[in-house]
């Protein structure tokens, strides 16, 4: 068959459930689903819904068929998402486990369909699409959580259809903004001495939350992150490649912590920065070529081959050091932003190496996830951290515990919140702006020892 004959075939079945959606009942919509892709009949009063599907099938080509089959249900999750209609996303998911699709067709092309709609619900594919449902579940896979990451890869694949790749944008962009509200209202309404109302801890971490939070702010060195990632930003014009590698080594070790895990650092990582792209060494510095060693750095760090975790990172996990490791990965997100999609890859990747272990079983990991999603959050461009110190006569408390949070959303309720909660320690004690202690400076970040409440 042509292949316009194909893309002719996929059309019909495209436009029809696009307009369907926008205007039939919802119910209406998944019996259409059902009868076509499911049963597979005849019977349907849109006759021409099975010829389209039939001359795909016939074609006997399966990547159109899938590719057809995810962009129909991507077209039908957008707009329920559109719609706020959860529970028709999570019954298209659910007509997947039909058990008429583990038959064997009688005829040639039922056989056919029935084989790839097996090899569909069996492949990644189907692992994506299940993304869109899962957040819906009372019950949830601990990987859950991290959704957002999950769907970087189908939106950043060029192969996705249009409709998938939208769709796991608009989720994902959803489910980070949910968290980094969730977050400055929790840490807000946490430290009130009467809260208002009970606000959820949208973490894992318990009140050790705020504390970390704490420590991300209490900046060590003379330099902010920004500020840092700012300063090399300023020598790049200046430097060759083999320059800017040496400079981009001190950036990444200022300021860590004195331990045993900072140490083997800074044996291992010259060796996988150095040897990066050396045929460039004697050239000077271009945009290209600082995202591409970024994103080599960030491989270090994480995943090298996008699937299992690389030696640096399990060296982290041996060592118990989340935080290290996540402000690392923070400088080089604020040193070169266009990393980031790339970064979240290979969080992604990590998320789905991991997953096939209970909670229990890889607590640390989740721990690095935790910590990730937080650090990240606070360093968000529409949320605003700053930390004041509110008492400095705390002679057997943390240090931590002299020190307040307040976070400001461009949301009006929340800064309504966040001026209540200021007019309320003002009365307790006076403040001051917090400066960096050299026992803040050194606290050591291993877990959960740093940030323990």
């Amino acid at each position: 068959m042509a292949r316009t004959d194909i893309q002719n075939a996929q059309h019909i079945l495209y436009d029809f459930f696009l307009y369907s959606v926008q205007t039939e009942p919802v119910d209406v919509v998944l019996s259409t689903f059902r009868r076509l892709f499911v049963d597979y009949t005849e019977s349907s009063t849109e006759s021409e819904l099975p010829v389209a599907l039939y001359s795909i099938v016939i074609a006997n080509s399966e990547q159109q068929f899938l590719f057809t089959l995810k962009r129909v249900c991507y077209i039908l999750i957008n707009n329920w998402g559109i719609q706020r209609r959860p529970e028709a996303i999570k019954s298209l998911i659910k007509m997947f486990d039909k058990q008429i699709l583990m038959r064997p067709g009688v005829s040639v092309i039922l056989k056919r369909l029935r084989g790839w709609m097996q090899d569909f619900i069996k492949s990644s594919d189907f692992q994506d699409l299940k993304l869109f449902a899962a957040r819906y579940e009372q019950q949830e896979h601990w990987s859950s959580r991290y959704t957002s990451y999950l769907l970087t890869p189908q939106y950043l694949n060029l192969n996705n259809p249009l409709e998938q790749r939208e769709a796991a944008r608009s989720l994902s962009s959803q489910l980070k903004s949910k968290f980094r509200f969730d977050l400055a209202m929790y840490t807000a309404k946490s430290q009130m001495e009467v809260p208002a109302t009970t606000v959820d801890n949208p973490t894992v971490l318990g009140e050790a939350a705020i504390n970390l939070i704490k420590m991300l702010l209490l900046q060590p060195g003379r330099f902010g992150y920004e500020n840092l990632a700012n300063l090399l930003r300023k020598q790049c014009d200046q430097l060759n490649y083999w320059d800017f590698k040496r400079a981009l080594l001190h950036y990444l070790v200022y300021a860590l912590p004195n331990s045993p895990i900072t140490h083997t650092l800074k044996d291992k990582l010259p060796n996988s920065v150095l040897r990066l792209y050396n045929n460039h060494n004697p050239e000077l510095i271009t945009e290209a070529l600082i995202l591409r060693t970024c994103k080599r750095v960030v491989d270090c760090f994480t995943s090298e081959d996008g699937e299992e975790p690389s030696i640096l990172f399990s060296m982290f996990l041996a060592q118990g050091n989340p935080l290290v490791l996540v402000i690392l990965l923070l400088k080089i997100a604020l040193f070169c932003p266009h990393v980031q999609s790339h970064l979240e890859l290979r969080i992604a990747s990590l998320i789905r190496y991991y997953e096939a272990y209970s909670e229990e079983d890889c607590r640390w990991v989740i721990n690095f996830f935790e910590v990730f999603r937080i650090t990240f959050a606070v360093y968000a461009s529409g949320t605003l951290y700053n930390l004041v110190q509110v008492s400095t006569e705390a002679p057997t408390a943390s240090p931590l515990s002299t020190y307040r949070i307040f976070s400001q959303l461009r949301d009006h309720h929340l800064e309504e919140m966040a001026a209540n909660f200021r007019s309320q320690v003002r009365q307790e004690k006076p403040i001051r702006v917090a400066q960096v202690s050299s026992e803040i400076a050194t606290i050591s970040p291993n877990m959960p020892e740093a940030i323990a409440s």
